[in-house]
């Protein structure tokens, strides 16, 4: 099958890329492929920490909760959408990996990292890390209804709201020592930025999807509140863009604007707001929404990418393009076409289609690259690693798989 997709895929090459329901599975399928061939750790069970540009795994990886997370939730999430078996299995030994590597069984919650062993190498409880562990695991009870998947979900969860979640002020702090006692060695941010847009944003979205399991009173208050703290404090009023880091008293760090973030969130939240099932909420995360953008319009490039990161106070500007910003903004521009009936955010969407097809996607090598300089020439990195997983480009896949079909 992988041949036969990366041969569909150079004919989209010759001009626009097709924007449909079929291209978009395709990809998909294509994306789901590479990792089932090259990820796959057949030593030491699991999958490998790094895999380079050229396929080849480093076995000498440490491998990140980040990574196998997002690995579960995506073949679980395939299996959901496909019923395809080898998508359950795949998801089977994520969620095996997981619980006999990552779970700290003495303290709860999931390291940071592990050795390909299987050994704990950065034991701190990282509040965005386990934020991922509900979010895969909730996904993979979805599938399974394997009960101790979601009482693992479950259990973590409990664990963030008893140490991290901001009693006095609202929010959710970032970082624990292994036993969840606190700490100043942050690994994303450090003190006294103790707060930040990227945990909340990740947390919110697991939240959700536990919440889209478990019903449960309490997590369903908890990520109504979580909704509302991001937008009260961390996306700032006027701009319509998300501040970064945060003290405890939620004063940002700075003004810097992560555009992928922001068109990222502009989508994710609405789908929090939508599954609480919250008519009031619905509207106001809406026009949040909209606003968010159109806010970020201005990072745009010619070709139709959204540039990294800007800081306004210095006016540097990070042109890099990366993968899972052009996966984000293709998502969140057609969900504002879809709220507002804007062709120019469709627009937006399809081109960020057409330069994902003919700068990110790797016909050669599988899979999409990580980094694309401006001048659209992409930067030779390694293909899996701590951070890039199957998350970004397959969930934007299946995403528009779901919004197209449901329009016709």
């Amino acid at each position: 099958m992988f041949d036969t997709i990366i041969a569909y895929n150079n004919k989209q090459q010759a001009g626009m890329a097709n924007f449909n329901t079929e291209a978009f599975k395709n990809e998909l399928i294509r994306i789901l492929d590479y990792w089932e061939k090259y990820s796959k750790d057949n030593e030491h069970g699991g999958y490998y920490g790094q895999v380079g540009y050229d396929n080849q795994p480093d076995p000498n990886a440490a491998r990140s909760i980040v990574l196998n997370a997002r690995i579960l939730w995506t073949f679980s999430m395939a299996h959901r959408i496909f019923k395809e078996v080898n998508y359950l299995t795949l998801a089977d030994r994520a969620f095996q990996s997981i619980v006999k590597n990552f779970i700290d069984q003495e303290h709860g919650g999931a390291f940071w990292s592990v050795s390909p062993n299987g050994s704990p190498l950065e034991t701190k409880k990282q509040v965005y890390g386990n934020a991922f562990a509900i979010y895969g695991l909730s996904e993979y009870y979805r599938i399974t209804n394997h009960k101790p998947a979601l009482e693992a979900a479950q259990n973590i969860y409990q664990l963030i709201e008893k140490h991290a979640f901001d009693t006095e002020k609202g929010g959710y702090l970032e970082a624990f020592s292994q036993d969840w006692t606190p700490t100043e060695e942050y690994i994303l941010s450090s003190a006294p930025w103790i707060k930040s847009m990227n945990t909340h944003l990740h947390l919110v979205e697991a939240y959700t999807n536990l919440y889209s399991v478990w019903p449960d009173d309490q997590l369903k208050q908890q990520t109504k509140n979580m909704l509302l703290m991001i937008q009260k404090h961390i996306i700032n009023s006027k701009t319509n863009s998300m501040q970064l880091f945060f003290d405890k008293n939620w004063k940002p760090k700075d003004t810097k604007i992560s555009y992928g973030h922001d068109i990222e969130a502009s989508w994710l939240l609405m789908e929090t707001a939508e599954i609480l099932h919250d008519p009031d909420l619905i509207e106001t995360t809406k026009a949040i929404a909209i606003k968010m953008a159109h806010a970020v319009e201005p990072g745009l490039a010619a070709d139709g990418a959204l540039n990294y990161e800007l800081d306004p106070v210095t006016n540097h500007l990070n042109t890099e393009r990366s993968w899972w910003v052009l996966a984000e903004q293709m998502v969140g521009f057609y969900n504002a076409y879809q709220i507002t009936g804007e062709e120019h955010f469709k627009r937006k969407s399809e081109k960020s289609w057409d330069y994902i097809n003919s700068k990110f996607m790797d016909n050669t090598h599988g899979e999409w690259h990580g980094y694309v300089t401006p001048e659209g020439k992409p930067k030779l990195a390694s293909k899996i690693n701590f951070w890039k997983g199957p998350y970004h480009n397959a969930r934007a896949c299946a995403e528009m798989m779901r919004r197209i079909s449901k329009e016709n």
